[in-house]
């Protein structure tokens, strides 16, 4: 021994990161993604109720409607309950408000529908489970004998998603215990009292008039519709689009086509919300109110169409091992530019639609003009390119003919050759313009009092190389149409 002092260990420094690296490994843990994504998952359900809830106080929409159909079931219930028990003082009162609960539907057609289904359906699970209950004389085998049967029936279409109520009327028959004539005919009286207080709530107070989802619908496909090209016109004008790119516009076609199914279903209601219901309002002086005609869902449905092949030929031009060459940069900033001049018709329909005023939008002969311009330097574009090489010819052609349909679709009066700002397919006329859905925009732009040597036969019957009058004006022309063709 020396009696030098031994040097005592170094302890390490304090790790002042060490509460977040724990979280973060607990984080990592099975358990802690877990949770995450339950914490996510409520967070994100929580929005949704606070968006509904300041929609609700906001003003007339598809919350409110909900919220005044519960409040209409829940008064119909304890109507039902008020009259059967403390009126009547009926013992089988429950089936009162039971039933009453049910009625108070979407429609006061679907209640009357649900109504009738549903008082055979308790009447059937009724008998049959009394009858069981008087040929065998136990529960146990009088359930054993009337379920399967019940059940069979419930599968049965006339009763529609009011089958189930056969079999759970029979269990509740035989759990009582005591199963005669006079509680038979108490349990199929409450039955038709609730289903009369249900339908009589239903009609009568705020009928439920499914009008105003079809116009919200439809003006969402339209701006969704321009939302779609805005994003296409951006990514082209930028010209760092690849496959994630095109394979996120194609997601955003693939929304709009869903919301077009919403729109169906819509238009679907709003018919059979004023099944019952036209004829008594308008004697009340109080007509529904209009709604765009069917034809206005035809028209969008087209667009959706081709908004969806547009990303769908984007998707393949970005996708190297399946795709043509790409048309140059300047060609597809000019293409972009005529995508967001037809966005840009989309949402001023998707305004008028809303009642908002969109004249400065989509009136006067500027738009019109430059379409013209923005077509005649494509044409310029896909001949030159024609004259190079073929395969960019192919992406091209495939993208102008699309956006030519579009423009017909969405720009008033385009398809007809009508004045500027005047808009077709408005709420009560027969649209005409949609029947020439087929011609190419460049086609009708001849005046038909004077066909002239570019009338659309002429040029259907003339070659594309005739030097008279040059290429045609429709959306392939010259080798080009060719080229595209093949």
């Amino acid at each position: 021994m020396t009696g030098v002092p031994e040097n005592p260990a170094p302890t390490p420094p304090p790790d002042r990161h060490s509460p977040r690296r724990g979280a973060r490994r607990a984080a990592r843990a099975p358990g802690g993604r877990l949770g995450a994504r339950c914490c996510r998952a409520v967070g994100e359900e929580a929005r949704r109720v606070g968006r509904s809830l300041r929609a609700v106080v906001r003003g007339p929409g598809r919350e409110r409607d909900l919220v005044v159909q519960s409040l209409k079931a829940a008064a119909a219930a304890l109507l039902a309950w008020v009259v059967a028990k403390v009126w009547l003082g009926d013992p089988m009162a429950l089936m009162a408000p039971w039933v009453a609960l049910v009625m108070v539907q979407a429609t006061v057609y679907s209640s009357l529908l649900r109504a009738g289904q549903q008082c055979a359906a308790i009447g059937a699970g009724t008998l049959l489970a009394s009858g069981a209950q008087a040929v065998t004389g136990g529960t146990l085998s009088a359930l054993a004998l009337s379920l399967p049967v019940l059940m069979l029936l419930a599968n049965w279409s006339r009763f529609g998603d009011q089958g189930i109520y056969g079999a759970t009327t029979a269990v509740f028959t035989l759990a009582t215990g005591s199963v005669s004539v006079a509680s038979v005919g108490h349990r199929l009286w409450q039955t038709a009292l609730g289903a009369v207080i249900g339908l009589a709530v239903n009609a009568f107070v705020l009928p439920p008039i499914h009008l105003r989802d079809v116009r919200e619908n439809l003006a969402a496909v339209a701006r969704e519709a321009g939302d779609v090209l805005c994003a296409v016109a951006g990514g082209l004008r930028g010209g760092d689009w690849d496959g994630g790119t095109a394979a996120e516009w194609s997601r955003g076609s693939a929304r709009l086509e869903r919301r077009l199914e919403t729109l169906h279903s819509a238009r679907r209601w709003s018919r059979e919300s004023l099944r019952l219901t036209a004829g008594p309002l308008r004697a009340l002086r109080r007509p529904p109110s209009p709604v765009p005609p069917e034809t206005e869902d035809e028209r969008w449905s087209r667009v959706t169409g081709h908004v969806r092949a547009l990303t769908r030929t984007l998707a393949v031009a970005a996708d190297q091992d399946r795709a043509p060459e790409r048309p140059d940069s300047a060609v597809l900033r000019t293409y972009a530019d005529l995508l967001e001049l037809i966005a840009r018709a989309c949402h001023a329909e998707s305004g008028r639609l809303l009642g908002a005023d969109t004249a400065d939008e989509s009136g006067g002969g500027e738009p019109e003009a430059k379409r013209g311009e923005l077509h005649r330097r494509l044409q310029d574009g896909l001949r030159e390119h024609a004259g190079r090489a073929a395969a960019p010819v192919t992406v091209l052609g495939s993208l102008l003919l699309q956006a030519e349909s579009l423009w017909a679709e969405t720009v008033p009066g385009a398809a007809s050759g009508a004045a500027p700002g005047r808009a077709r397919g408005r709420e009560g006329e027969a649209g005409p313009a949609r029947d020439a859905e087929a011609e190419p925009a460049s086609a009708r732009d001849a005046s038909p009092a004077d066909p002239g040597p570019g009338s659309a036969p002429e040029r259907a019957s003339r070659p594309a190389s005739d030097p008279a009058t040059g290429p045609a004006p429709g959306p392939l022309s010259g080798p080009a149409s060719r080229t595209a063709a093949e």
